[in-house]
């Protein structure tokens, strides 16, 4: 076995939890850049510039992205041949405790769903764990906001559902979020599975890096039909109008009962704040 200590964790994911609201990724950057170029909308492109300067001012003067500094997802991929010296849910929560205070970040979670009491340390987190082969430690991070993630949903579509209708309904739902979910927006789609598990595939989708192709060609040209059909909806940066409502789509899908064709849609902003760490075991 292969031993990960507990606290290099915590304080990795201390200075990640700051880095990730203050840094866009790279291929959003990048899409929000060619989206300018592209952009037919007067308005629409000062939207952009702003969102570009937004984000070189958040870079350089090390502040939030976004007012919202979100909800935060791990997605725990541990590999098999690991152990810990300490327990690795509290050293992810413990991190982004520390993170979030020592960068004066806004937190944003409640200890009760009714009563809405501030925890004043943005945890607990959500965690996702999947056991993989080798002695490796992958966590992929979120700063999910509230916005987003509101406009997302999930739909048990008959099996018999036709590839227009599932886009139709994806489209629908981009359409039905309007402003709310700061677009421009990257899309998050699980496809298969069933109720849960397509909401997790559509959540992990946004960790995806949008300017690589998907995989699979079959998603691939899906997830290009669904970006065409969303762009011309007319939304536009911010709601203003434009033919930039997406930055992209990414698809994941799961194999699924007969009688089930689960599709969730999962909505992130153009602030898409994600990251990953990795953690090799020492040998005992």
């Amino acid at each position: 076995m292969q031993l990960i200590k507990t606290k290099e964790i915590e304080d990795q994911i201390t200075r990640k939890v700051q880095e990730v609201n203050f840094e866009l990724p790279e291929d959003v950057e990048n899409a929000i850049k060619k989206a300018f170029d592209n952009e037919n909308s007067d308005v629409g492109r000062k939207i952009l510039e702003q969102i570009l300067d937004n984000s070189e001012i958040a870079k350089n003067k090390r502040v939030p992205l976004c007012q919202d500094t979100g909800l935060v997802v791990v997605y725990a991929r541990i590999g098999q041949e690991l152990e810990f010296d300490g327990n690795l849910e509290e050293a992810i929560n413990n991190g982004v405790s520390k993170g979030y205070k020592d960068g004066y970040l806004r937190k944003s979670v409640v200890k009760d769903p009714f009563d809405r009491e501030n925890t004043e340390t943005n945890t607990p987190v959500i965690i996702h764990y999947d056991l993989v082969a080798g002695a490796e430690l992958r966590l992929d991070i979120a700063t999910k906001g509230g916005g987003s993630e509101n406009m997302s949903q999930i739909n048990m579509m008959k099996p018999t559902v036709s590839r227009d209708g599932i886009i139709d309904y994806i489209v629908q739902v981009v359409k039905e979020s309007g402003a709310n979910a700061c677009p421009p927006l990257i899309v998050g789609v699980g496809i298969g599975g069933n109720f849960e598990k397509s909401a997790l595939l559509a959540k992990e989708s946004l960790f995806e890096r949008i300017d690589k192709t998907n995989p699979d060609p079959k998603l691939a040209e899906l997830e290009q039909d669904i970006l065409k059909k969303v762009n011309q909806l007319g939304i536009g940066p911010q709601g203003l109008g434009g033919n930039t409502t997406a930055l992209g789509v990414n698809i994941k899908s799961y194999p699924c009962h007969i009688a089930s064709m689960p599709v969730a849609v999962n909505l992130n902003c153009h602030s898409a704040r994600h990251i990953s760490l990795l953690f090799n075991g020492e040998g005992r």
